[in-house]
Order: C-alpha cells, then structure tokens, then sequence
C-alpha cells in the first residue's frame, strides 16, 4: 500500500513542478520587424571578437546589411590565436562603416569581455542622443534588427533594451541539453519583474543590449563592471539601480545565436556560467546543488517508475500496482508533451523531448562541476584564460 501513496504523492508533485517551472518565463515584450525610423541617432554597434573565426564573418556581414540609416560598426579584435584577425581585416577593405581595433593587453583587475567592450565603446563617436549596440560573435542579426529594437526601445522608454534571441541547436547534444538549460534559467529571473521599475530584478543578455550613450557614461561603463565575467548582468544591475529603465524583450524574429556546437563547448561554457553565479551568491550553493540532486534523481527515476510499478504487478501487487502503472504513465505524458513543445519552441523536432533524463542528467553533472570548482577555488577556463573567485 505504501507504494500506492508515494506514487500518487509523486504524480501530484510532478504535475506541480512541471507546471510551475513551465510557467515562470514569458517575455511580454516582443520585437516585431518594422520600417526604418525618419529620426535615426547613431548606433555604435560593438562587437568582442577572440577566437571567433567560425561566426565572425556572418555576425560582422549580418551587422553591416542593416536597413537603419545611421551606424557604425567597431570590432575589437581582442588577441585572437586564430583566423579571426584575417577575416576582419577582409572585411574591412568591404565597408567603411567597419572599424577594426586591435586590443590591448589584458590589464591586472580586468575580465576579457569587459576590456574589450570598453576599448570598443571608447572608439564610437559620442554624438549626442548617440546610442550603443553590444553584439556577441556569434549572434546574428536580421536586416531590421537596429531599426525594430530601436523603435521598441523608444516606445517602452528604455534606457537600456535588451532581447532575449533564437537559439540555432545544430548538434544531437545542443538539442538535447540546450533546452534544459534555457528552462532553468528560466526560473532564475522574471522578465515581467525586471521590467518592473519598483523592482530591483535585473538582468542582460549580452548578445544584445542596446544603450543610450549619455546613460552607460553616466554609470561608468564597462569600467565600473571591470571584473566581472557575466558583465551583463552586472551592468544591467548598474542601470536599473542607479534609476534608470531597463527592459527585457522577445527578440526571437530580429535575432539568431549559436552558442555552442558540442557538449565540449557546452559543458566549458555551461559551467563557467554556473560557475561564476554560485560563486557571487554563495546562498545559491545549497539551492543549486540541492536542484541538481533532485534533477538527477529524477533522471533515472522517472524511466524506472512504470517498470517498477509493473514489477509489482507481477509480484502479487494486483489493482493497487495498476494504478501506479497508470499514474506513472500520466506523469510520463505531461511532461513528454510539454518537452515536446518547449522543443518545437525552439526549432527541434519535438521527438527530442524523449531525450529528457539524458539532457537533465548532463546540466546535473555541469551542476556539479561547477559547485565542485567553486569549493576547491580551482575556477574556470574560459576563451584561454582562467578566471578565480575574488
């Protein structure tokens, strides 16, 4: 009888948490492709290129076919060991309206990102009511993408706007990890709370933010977030703390990204990123270890549950172990169904849903690792160079 009772505390417990983690991300804000506007200030579009010969070209040529009538685009080519700098320097015979900037060294106190982007925002011209555009290497843009992000911005009155992008998964493993990660990233913030103004939820992604001028000045730029990897992050908290608007929005029309295209790739990125959020709020180490437990106990149990239940069946557990195959099977096909729309959400086929215990499994183990690296204060490595708690 006691396997009848957990059973039915499972499946009620399964279909709360699978209907609140499921619930937690809704971008209210959507970019939608608009006309080019008649009053058009210049935007600075910077771009940090290292090592990044795979996407550079796409993502600088995507920048350059922009239907906005007033832009500049300035790559910091910041110390590539690769094709990088040759590629850049292709496209710059091109197209005037692309300015290539060879980085300085890495100064003592600095994180990589935040130094490039800092030298990129030095060299924009700084005409007034000018704004800037951080684009990551391996974002794509859409030719409206200027034009329609600035238009929402003006709209929503952001001081600084931002998008959330489509994700491009290419790899068995990206397609079986990536939607993982995106739902539980999801639970970590609330776009209608960091669009709040009365609330101090912020938050950036960094593949795309867009920013007034006089309001980046105004907080110190990437200066005043020069030691921090996740740099987005924490200079949206810089803009919204200090009082002015930040918004968040659904950029997935205007805007492509491939992040990763390996479970390499995946689990240095992945866990730098982990990595650096369990190391700068030490309270979230419990709560995140504590998740990846349960995500990994759930991995393997849930494939278990119905053959356990028909065990039992056959071990004299009669109507009573019916039940719990049935149970177990009604659990099963919720979240089949919803993974399965999360999938065709992002561009898979929704038989990838299936992938579900060994996807979960995977983020637990990048879990781990990261709280492991915290706890030893061995770090991370990332784009070659090695980043330690403070």
């Amino acid at each position: 009888m006691i396997y009848f009772y957990v059973s039915s505390a499972i499946l009620i417990g399964g279909i709360f948490i699978v209907y609140w983690l499921h619930n937690q991300y809704h971008l209210e804000i959507v970019v939608e492709p608009t006309l080019p506007p008649t009053k058009a200030p210049l935007i600075s579009v910077c771009v940090p290129a290292r090592n990044e010969e795979r996407n550079i070209r796409d993502c600088v040529e995507s920048i350059l076919a922009q239907d906005y009538p007033n832009f500049e685009v300035i790559v910091l080519e910041d110390r590539s060991t690769d094709r990088t700098g040759k590629i850049l320097e292709d496209l710059s015979k091109q197209n005037d309206k692309l300015r290539i900037i060879n980085g300085a060294d890495l100064p003592k106190g600095w994180a990589g990102k935040p130094h490039a982007l800092f030298q990129a925002s030095a060299a924009a011209h700084g005409t007034p009511g000018a704004w800037l555009c951080f684009v990551d290497a391996d974002t794509f843009l859409s030719p409206t993408t200027l034009s329609s992000c600035y238009a929402k911005a003006i709209e929503t009155q952001a001081d600084m706007f931002t998008i959330m992008t489509f994700q491009i998964l290419g790899s068995f493993w990206e397609k079986t990890v990536m939607p993982i990660v995106m739902t539980a990233l999801s639970v970590g913030f609330s776009p209608h709370k960091v669009n709040d103004p009365k609330s101090k939820d912020a938050i950036a992604n960094g593949q795309f933010i867009l920013i007034k001028r006089s309001v980046y000045d105004a907080i110190g730029g990437h200066e005043r977030v020069k030691d921090q990897i996740v740099e987005d992050k924490a200079i949206s908290e810089q803009v919204k703390w200090n009082g002015y608007r930040l918004i968040v929005a659904n950029g997935y029309s205007v805007a492509k990204t491939r992040m990763y295209t390996s479970l390499p790739e995946m689990w240095e990125g992945w866990t730098k990123n982990i990595y650096l959020g369990l190391s700068e709020q030490p309270s979230l180490m419990l709560l995140g270890v504590s998740g990846a437990f349960i995500l990994l106990v759930a991995a393997f149990f849930l494939p278990l549950w119905p053959l356990l239940g028909i065990y039992w069946y056959f071990h004299n557990g009669g109507w009573l172990a019916s039940i719990v195959v049935f149970e177990s099977l009604i659990l099963w096909i919720i979240v089949i169904y919803v993974r399965a729309r999360v999938a065709i959400g992002m561009g898979i086929s929704p038989w990838y849903a299936f992938t579900l215990p060994l996807g979960s499994a995977v983020f637990a183990a990048m879990m781990f690792a990261s709280a492991w690296k915290v706890i030893s204060g061995k770090g991370v490595v990332w784009k070659g160079r090695i980043y330690t708690q403070r």
